[in-house]
């Protein structure tokens, strides 16, 4: 009887080592899986921060050329009234002023008068 007492005892505990050892390995399993999770969510939150920034990138080198080119195209302009001389730079000052004027009332929300 009291062999047998003792070999139940004794495998109680055995079947209580091994269940503890199962929750642990269990446990550890879980949180390597959260782990992984963790790891991919940043990685995701990572990629997705870059594709912002090279968006914002891209969007601000277009507006800086938009302008570059509307500066040169200025430049040009410029320099081809300069070329053609005094009488037809002044035509072309003149002709300049007044598409400025009638962008201005067309703003203003007044129509021109269109005999210019």
């Amino acid at each position: 009887m009291k062999e047998r007492k003792k070999e139940r005892k004794k495998e109680r505990k055995e079947e209580r080592k091994k269940e503890r050892k199962k929750e642990r390995t269990k446990e550890r399993k879980k949180e390597r899986k959260q782990k992984e999770r963790k790891k991919e969510r940043k990685k995701e939150r990572k990629k997705e921060r870059k594709k912002e920034e090279n968006k914002e990138r891209r969007k601000e080198g277009k507006t800086e050329r938009k302008k570059e080119r509307k500066k040169e195209r200025k430049k040009e302009r410029k320099k081809e009234i300069k070329k053609k001389g005094k009488k037809e730079g002044k035509k072309e000052r003149n002709e300049e002023r007044r598409k400025e004027r009638k962008k201005e009332r067309k703003k203003e929300g007044k129509k021109d008068s269109g005999n210019k």
